[in-house]
């Protein structure tokens, strides 16, 4: 009896089991969406007044620094946003005009970002450029292969700010949203 009771309730269970577990849907796969936003520095240059006043010329910084964030064809091709963040700072006695050049790799001009800035005390400048959907073109930013920075002395070389260790501050950082899937 109990034996017979032991095979009842197992055949039970049985057959009563695949009916609670529900089935498997694989296809979630193929809707599922994975776009993380990167953020990253791009820039960070200081330009003391002391160095900008032993420099002849304008000039006191033009440089080309090399971007190859995009050289890959994955992240390139699934690059959906991004925005590009400048941020000035002048605690120098010059006036100053800094521009920021995004170049393609034959040196070609893509975009450009133009500040003039005024003698100290003046606040911080923060600027930022949408690329995609509702800004700039997102092709700027996937065919970028390096970025120009000129920074100008509108002033004099002589003289000198009252603020304690005088310089210029340039910065920029960028998040961009890649879909991996």
């Amino acid at each position: 009896m109990k034996r017979n009771v032991l095979i009842l309730l197992t055949a039970l269970l049985l057959t009563g089991f695949p009916s609670c577990v529900e089935r498997q849907d694989f296809d979630q796969y193929d809707a599922l969406a994975v776009t993380p936003t990167v953020e990253a520095s791009l820039l960070y240059i200081e330009a003391p007044e002391r160095v900008i006043n032993q420099i002849s010329g304008t000039d006191f910084v033009q440089q080309i620094f090399n971007f190859d964030a995009f050289a890959e064809d994955f992240v390139s091709e699934n690059l959906l946003d991004g925005v590009v963040r400048y941020q000035v700072e002048n605690t120098t006695s010059k006036p100053l005009e800094l521009t920021f050049e995004l170049l393609d790799e034959g040196g070609n001009t893509l975009d450009t970002e133009a500040f003039s800035i005024d003698a100290a005390p003046t606040p911080l400048l923060v600027r930022e450029i949408a690329y995609g959907p509702g800004g700039r073109s997102i092709d700027i930013i996937r065919n970028t292969s390096s970025i120009r920075v000129t920074a100008r002395n509108l002033g004099d070389n002589t003289s000198t700010s009252s603020l304690p260790d005088p310089m210029v501050v340039l910065r920029s950082s960028a998040q961009f949203r890649i879909r991996l899937k």
